[in-house]
C-alpha cells in the first residue's frame, strides 16, 4: 500500500457513494482513484466531484477490483447487491468499507463472514450514527456511569418519506430488506452499542399508512412501511424502543436518542446537536425539590460539535469521523470498529421486527439468527 496516499475505489456512485467521495476529499492523505457503477449518470455525477484529479471510471466493479488502482474500496450499491459485491471484494486483499444495511438476508451475511475468514484486508460495516458528536458524547458519558445502570434506551425518528433512488429500487422490501432494515439498522446497532448487550427478543407494530400508496412501478405498488413502533428486549432486562414515522416532515429535532438509568438521564437531539443531562439526585436537591418533573430543573443543556470535522455532509460530520477511524485502522493495522457480525446482528433485529409485524407476536432473535448466535 502507498504509505503517503491511501487510494480509494468507490463501488456504487449514487447519493451515498457520492457522500463518501465528499468525505474522502476532505480527508488528509486520501484520494479517490477509481469509481464503478452500471448507471452512467451516476458515474458522471461522481466524476463532477473530482475535476482536478479524475479517477478511472468502470462500468463493472470487478474491473475496478482488479485494476490495481486502489488500496481500499467503499461499497455503496443497492442493499440487495451487497452480497455479490462482497463476494468479489472479499476475494481480494483490499480493505473494505461496506454500507449499511450489510445484507437483506441473514444467509448472505453468514456467507460474507465465512468468506472473510483469514483475509488480510480490513472489513468494516458503515454505521455512522454512533459518530455523530452529541451521540458519541452521550455514549461516552453513559459508559462512564453518568446515568448509573442503564435500563431504557428510546430512539425516535420523525422525518420525510424515502428519497427516490435510481430505478426506484428502494420502493420494494425485496430490494431493501424492509424499512426496519434499510432505515433502522443504524438504530438497532446503537441500542446494542449503548447497552453493551446482544438483543434477545423483538416486538413490533407498523404498517404502510400514508406514503407511496398511489405510486406504481411496472404495475407493482410499493410495499415499504412508513411508520412503526419497535421494542427490543435484552438479557439483562434492559429495553430499547424505536418510534419511526416517515410522514412527519414538520418536526423539530427529528432525531432523538434517550438513555435512562437508575441515577439519571441523557438526551441527544438532532439536528440541533443538543445534549441534555440530568441526575435524579440533582432534581431532588432541596432548592429544586417539589418542581414538576418537566421543569428542566437540574438539567444541563449544551451543544456538542467537533471542530476537527472538515466536512459535515448529510450526517452531522459522522461519516467524516468514521472515515478518519477507518483510515487509521487501514494504516495502522487496527481492527474494524464495526464488524461483519455486528452489521449482521443489526439487520437481524430489523428482520425480526418485520416478522413480528407479520405474525403479530414477539420474535426471538434465535428465530432469525443461526444457531449459536
Amino acid at each position: 500500500m502507498n504509505t503517503t496516499i491511501t487510494r480509494y475505489g468507490i463501488i456504487g456512485c449514487g447519493s451515498m457513494g457520492r457522500e463518501h467521495i465528499e468525505n474522502i476529499k476532505a480527508l488528509p492523505g486520501a484520494l479517490v482513484t477509481a469509481v464503478a457503477d452500471t448507471h452512467q449518470p451516476s458515474i458522471d455525477a461522481a466524476l463532477a466531484l473530482l475535476p482536478f484529479s479524475p479517477p478511472k471510471a468502470f462500468a463493472d466493479h470487478r474491473e475496478l477490483l482488479a485494476s490495481g488502482l486502489c488500496d481500499a474500496v467503499v461499497i455503496a450499491t443497492p442493499n440487495f447487491t451487497h452480497i455479490q459485491m462482497m463476494r468479489d471484494a472479499l476475494a481480494t486483499d483490499l480493505h473494505i468499507l461496506v454500507e449499511k444495511p450489510l445484507v437483506t438476508k441473514i444467509e448472505d451475511g453468514v456467507e460474507m463472514m465465512r468468506l472473510a475468514e483469514g483475509r488480510k484486508g480490513l472489513v468494516w460495516v458503515a454505521q455512522e450514527y454512533r459518530y455523530m458528536p452529541p451521540v458519541a458524547e452521550m455514549i461516552r458519558m453513559a459508559h462512564q456511569g453518568a446515568v448509573g445502570t442503564m435500563h431504557q434506551v428510546a430512539i425516535r425518528e420523525h422525518r420525510e418519506p424515502f428519497y427516490p433512488k435510481v430505478g426506484d429500487w428502494n420502493r420494494f422490501s425485496a430490494n431493501t430488506g424492509g424499512t426496519l432494515v434499510e432505515k433502522c439498522c443504524h438504530y438497532f446497532n446503537l441500542m446494542d452499542l449503548i447497552l453493551q448487550e446482544k438483543p434477545k427478543r423483538v416486538f413490533a407494530s407498523g404498517g404502510q399508512r400514508v406514503n407511496h400508496l398511489d405510486e406504481s412501478y411496472g404495475g407493482k405498488r410499493p410495499d415499504i412501511l412508513d411508520s412503526a413502533f419497535v421494542i427490543v428486549e435484552y438479557p439483562s432486562g434492559a429495553r430499547a424502543s424505536l418510534d419511526l414515522c416517515m410522514f412527519a416532515e414538520n418536526s423539530v429535532d427529528n432525531e432523538q436518542i434517550v438513555i435512562v438509568g437508575d441515577e439519571g438521564k441523557l438526551e441527544s437531539l438532532l439536528p440541533s446537536l443538543t445534549l441534555r443531562y440530568g441526575r435524579r439526585e440533582d432534581w431532588g436537591r432541596r432548592e429544586v425539590w417539589g418542581q414538576p418533573s418537566g421543569s428542566g430543573k437540574g438539567v444541563s443543556v449544551r451543544r456538542v460539535w467537533d471542530t476537527n470535522i472538515k466536512y459535515a455532509g448529510q450526517h452531522f460530520g459522522a461519516s467524516y469521523i468514521e472515515h478518519q477511524h477507518f483510515l487509521d485502522a487501514v494504516r495502522n493495522g487496527k481492527p474494524a470498529q464495526i464488524t461483519l457480525e455486528e452489521g449482521l446482528r443489526s439487520v437481524a433485529t430489523g428482520l425480526a421486527a418485520h416478522r413480528s409485524i407479520e405474525l403479530g407476536r414477539a420474535v426471538e432473535l434465535s428465530e432469525v439468527l443461526p444457531s449459536g448466535w
